[in-house]
């Protein structure tokens, strides 16, 4: 193979001649910016924010149920220190405690910690959906509540146990499903 040989007189004469050769800077392109995003950032973004909202919702929905778990083992626990003991005045001061305790956690905001005597009961009765008509708080056995956490363990108090669990215990199923409805 024969290559063709550049000689002076076949070659052009301006490349030849440093003084007339001009150079062009090299052109850098514009810096990408940051705004319009990517799409791929936008998708990144609403992941980020369903992740965040998806953990808040799962928060709210577990701590809701764990403080009907934690009145529901509570009121077990009531039950089956009663079943034992059968020590009423007991039984009576640890319903009382729990039903307070119960409003105060699912009425956060309201006035509720502050009632007394018949405005308690009213509430509660008030508050109840689930209570049958012939046992009301209002009743010979739900002002046991009022007056049982201030007696001593060997009071003799005449009520039907069975009659003031049931109540608490409808008070309480009705009260928590009240508090799931609202939530969400």
């Amino acid at each position: 193979m024969n290559e063709p040989v550049l000689s002076p007189q076949t070659a052009n004469p301006d490349l030849l001649n440093p003084g007339t050769l001009e150079l062009r800077d090299i052109h850098l392109p514009d810096p990408i910016s940051w705004w319009p995003l990517a799409p791929g950032w936008w998708i990144t973004l609403a992941i980020v924010l369903l992740i965040i909202a998806a953990v808040y919702f799962a928060r709210k929905v577990y701590l809701g149920k764990q403080l009907s778990r934690d009145i529901s083992a509570e009121l077990e626990h009531i039950k089956q220190q009663y079943q034992q003991a059968e020590n009423k005045p007991q039984l009576a001061r640890d319903l009382s405690v729990l039903l307070r305790r119960a409003n105060i956690s699912y009425y956060p905001e309201s006035h509720i910690a502050g009632l007394t005597g018949k405005h308690w009961l009213q509430h509660l009765d008030k508050s109840n959906d689930k209570a049958p008509a012939d046992h009301l708080f209002q009743s010979e056995t739900g002002e046991v509540l009022l007056s049982a956490p201030y007696l001593p363990d060997d009071a003799d108090l005449d009520f039907d146990a069975s009659i003031l669990i049931s109540l608490c215990e409808s008070w309480l199923m009705s009260a928590h499903n009240k508090i799931q409805v609202v939530s969400r």
